[in-house]
């Protein structure tokens, strides 16, 4: 195991250069020592599954590997963990940015520079390392360097640190987050106005958010205000504060008691903007931070007005109901560790509800429960003695504030939603980050130039369909909310539309619906459901249902509405791979889950048809659903997984990594790249070759899925560059270990496309057939058939296969001195994919023989046919067909040219009736 420690009362720049190491580590664990400052404590109760953390406790030190301390020096800054630095052959790796410090630790390895926070230390070799961050990871980075270095304001911030902060808020760093985070100071003067304002705050929640307001009286004007309005949003956990400061200035201030009303405005509500709310009024600013000055008038009545104006503005906040996963994934009391967490494996859980006989929930237990449960050695006990009791739960009708403010107050990461007693859904930490990050994502810059990336959409429009197709899609979407669900628009037509220049149509014959049962416990039938009251729509249409996950299709074929049209609805559902290789098990399960289950961010994208309340909204853009940055990914050009283990559980996502990329013209992100480079690595595809990984039998469908892809490639304009890269990366292993493309291989392909090309179609077979079997027939002879077979290849493709070496021998051995009748003689029994085969294995001269065959010699015909025979006075027979051959060879050799020469060889070769 290796470990990444953090000091004693954690700050935010050891979080964020730990969280970063973590990064540069695959499969390390963060280790904090003890304690944290209390906004560090804060930030981790709502992000600390987001992170690589494991308990002190939970680590076995004989399992430790490596260790790297981050933001320290000292021993004593490391509590009770500073007893591992003592282990015998433990290399330890330290990075600080406490130059001046003296280190009493021994480290093989250290890094330790004058910047103005360790976190800009990793940022700078993440950066090296073409490593991409999600924007939580960003996020507690930034707060890392903003923290440490004051914003920068402190002496010790570089221009170093600048440059990390900039780079983190391209990788979509969070800026209200680290606004919400950062401790600024006060001025005595607005110390002591923080107090009385304290004391004489007002608040009322408006749609789940506390929106407070507070007067204060000075005799002059006080400067710095803004920070005081700040911090008490900080200290008041207000999500939006209106502070009035009413002041006197000029020389009649005796006799008005206050003539000056300064307003200041901030707020953290999505949706608000007190810039348009103080324009009338003569201030402005931004939409979450404004100001303005009045002289006279009635200053009670404008904070009324104020109030209520800026109540107006604050949309309906989401509700548990739409932000919760259901069904939920429940065990018993008696359920043992061991299973526990193999469920949570398998579903990728942070935590399990535990519900009793009669399904009434009585426990949670959290990932952290189980791995210190099974480091004391009681994975065979029951989940009842290691659960938590005291719940907090949640309505369907909470909503999102409350549920992020039970969820940092509680330090909880999962809150049960009971309906009436009964458990219906279940919001996590990730339910709530995803909203939350979703509406605020930031620009990542472009892996190949310095520019930035514009912001995600949130909203796309279907007005570059064609109308019938928006039609549908409306009907579709309407008879969905009819039955309690959504219904959304997912994968490559999502694609398609962001691609698309906004003033092109685009044109859609393939799309992918999904039915989400909006937590109404819709089961695998709701996609055919959906499909069968649309086929009675569309009475026209072919319905298909195939799969034991009751998928469906619609199939409008030559049809004057669309031309041509292929719908595929599915319910939303959730995969898992038992071993690598296999095929994926399948359940019902949400939206987001559905995505997450994808192979590309670009792919994992979803347009909500529906709207979140059933309102007739359809007209308007539909929501977007990007939980993954693929938006961001395509803007960028670059293709990258969602999953580590990705290429290992399904080796066919480097074919269609690969196909994406060179269609669209885009890069193979590196993080991406490596992730393909590890999985070919660990010999996976060698056991995949024998059909059994672990000792477990490989499924068929795998190697449908790659014949699939292959062909997928091998029919497409860009197969040659496909392939290269396809070689580059090492990927043609899956198809065989020794199979590589060299230049013998290239020039092999690139014959036999020719060849196609100019040959009778009608008598070939289709071009990706062709090019694969030239890709096979490249291996020994003695692998041919195996992995013809293996792909599932005709039985008259694997028989090409197995006849190609007799056959090019054979012929070979053909003297190159023969006639041409001689020639299509032996060439006559052979079909025409097998030659080519056979033309491109060949030398030059056989190569030439071959090709004069199937372009001259082939279509060559005697001058005289068997009715031209009858008239001369043949009698017809078997002698007919003897003659005609004879008289093709003389054509063929150049002996007979017409008619009459013709007549001529049959009279001296040929008497009548002899």
């Amino acid at each position: 195991m290796d470990l990444i420690l953090c000091h004693i009362t954690a700050d935010f720049d050891t979080l964020g250069a730990a969280i970063g190491l973590s990064r540069l580590l695959p499969g390390s664990r963060i280790v904090l020592a003890g304690g944290a400052h209390p906004t560090v404590r804060d930030f981790l109760a709502l992000h600390r599954d987001e992170y690589a953390l494991i308990e002190r406790r939970s680590v076995n030190p004989q399992s430790i590997r490596s260790l790297s301390v981050v933001d320290s020096q000292r021993r004593d800054r490391l509590g009770k963990v500073a007893e591992w630095l003592d282990l015998p052959d433990i290399p330890i790796t330290l990075y600080d940015h406490h130059s001046d410090t003296e280190s009493d630790i021994f480290a093989q390895d250290r890094h330790v520079e004058a910047v103005g926070a360790t976190t800009t230390l990793i940022v700078e070799r993440l950066q090296i390392a073409q490593i991409l961050l999600t924007a939580i990871e960003a996020t507690a980075m930034a707060l890392g360097i903003h923290v440490d270095t004051g914003s920068l304001t402190f002496d010790h911030a570089t221009p170093r640190d600048a440059s990390a902060l900039a780079w983190l808020m391209g990788q979509g760093a969070n800026l209200r987050a680290i606004a919400e985070y950062i401790d600024p100071g006060l001025s005595p003067t607005l110390q002591d106005l923080l107090g009385v304002a304290l004391e004489n705050l007002q608040s009322k929640t408006v749609q789940g958010y506390t929106v407070s307001w507070v007067i204060l009286k000075t005799d002059d004007y006080v400067p710095g205000l803004s920070s005081l309005a700040s911090r008490l949003v900080e200290l008041t956990e207000s999500d939006a504060l209106l502070l009035l400061h009413r002041y006197c200035r000029g020389v009649d201030c005796r006799v008005n008691e206050a003539n000056v009303l300064s307003v200041i405005g901030r707020s953290r509500i999505e949706g608000t903007n007190l810039n348009e709310l103080f324009k009338p009024w003569g201030g402005g600013g931004h939409p979450k931070a404004a100001a303005l000055t009045l002289r006279d008038g009635d200053f009670q009545e404008i904070l009324t007005q104020l109030l209520t104006q800026f109540e107006a503005q604050i949309p309906p906040s989401l509700t548990a109901r739409e932000l919760m996963s259901s069904p939920v994934r429940t065990i018993r009391p008696d359920t043992t560790i061991d299973e526990a967490q193999r469920i949570l494996l398998r579903y990728g859980h942070s935590g399990l509800s535990v519900v009793d006989a009669n399904d009434q929930l009585v426990g949670i237990i959290s990932r952290r429960d189980l791995d210190i449960a099974f480091y004391h050695g009681f994975g065979h006990a029951p989940v009842k003695g290691y659960m938590t009791t005291n719940l907090k739960t949640i309505a369907p009708d909470a909503r999102l504030p409350e549920i992020e403010s039970l969820m940092v107050t509680y330090d909880i990461g999962r809150l049960p939603v009971l309906d009436q007693g009964q458990l219906v859904g279940i919001v996590t930490r990730t339910d709530v980050l995803r909203q939350l990050h979703q509406a605020d994502t930031n620009q990542r810059p472009d892996n190949h130039s310095k520019s930035t990336l514009q912001s995600p959409k949130s909203k796309i429009s279907l007005d570059r369909l064609s109308a019938h197709l928006q039609e549908f899609l409306s009907i579709a979407a309407n008879q969905a909310e009819q039955h309690g669900w959504h219904l959304y628009l997912v994968g490559g037509a999502v694609r398609d539309l962001l691609l698309t220049d906004s003033d092109q149509p685009v044109m859609l014959t393939d799309i992918d619906l999904v039915v989400d049962g909006f937590h109404r416990s819709a089961d695998v039938g709701a996609g055919v459901e959906l499909a069968r009251s649309l086929q009675r729509l569309y009475p026209d249409v072919r319905l298909d249902i195939h799969g034991r996950f009751q998928t469906a299709a619609l199939l409008w074929h030559k049809d004057p509405t669309f031309d041509s049209l292929w719908v595929d609805i599915a319910t939303a559902r959730t995969e898992f791979y038992p071993y690598p290789a296999a095929n994926p098990e399948v359940e019902a399960s949400s939206i987001r889950q559905d995505l997450y289950r994808r192979d590309f961010t670009i792919n994992a994208m979803a347009l909500r048809l529906t709207n979140p309340r059933f309102a007739d909204t359809r007209k308007g853009p539909g929501e977007l659903l990007d939980f993954f940055g693929g938006s961001l990914d395509l803007q960028a050009k670059q293709i990258r997984v969602l999953h580590p283990n990705s290429f290992i559980e399904d080796p066919t996502r480097i074919y269609r990594a690969v196909r994406f990329a060179t269609r669209l013209g885009f890069e193979i992100e590196p993080q991406t790249e490596r992730y393909i480079r590890h999985a070919i690595a660990s010999g996976i595809y060698e056991q995949i070759q024998d059909r059994q990984v672990a000792g477990r039998v490989i499924a068929p469908a795998l190697q449908t899925r790659l014949k699939s892809e292959l062909k997928y490639i091998l029919q497409s304009s860009y197969w040659k560059a496909a392939l290269n890269q396809l070689a580059h990366l090492g990927a043609l292993r899956c198809i065989h270990p020794k199979l590589e493309l060299d230049d013998e291989l290239r020039w092999q392909l690139r014959s036999a496309d020719r060849w196609l090309h100019r040959l009778d179609r009608s008598q070939l077979l289709p071009s990706w057939q062709l090019l694969l079997e030239v890709l096979i027939a490249h291996l020994a002879p003695d692998d041919r058939a195996s992995v013809a077979q293996n792909l599932q290849l005709s039985a008259d493709g694997i028989d090409r296969l197995v006849q190609l070496e007799p056959v090019r021998s054979k012929l070979e051995s053909l003297s190159i001195s023969l006639s041409p009748s001689q020639i299509v003689q032996y060439l006559k029994p052979y079909e025409l994919p097998l030659l080519i085969l056979v033309a491109v294995k060949s030398s030059r001269a056989i190569r030439k023989q071959i090709w004069r065959y199937l372009t001259i010699w082939s279509t060559v015909k005697p001058p005289l046919d068997g009715n031209d025979l009858k008239a001369l006075g043949y009698k017809p027979g078997r002698q007919f067909k003897q003659i005609l051959d004879d008289l093709l060879s003389a054509t063929l050799d150049g002996r007979v040219h017409d008619r009459a020469e013709a007549e001529a060889y049959l009279a001296q070769h040929h008497a009548p009736n002899s």
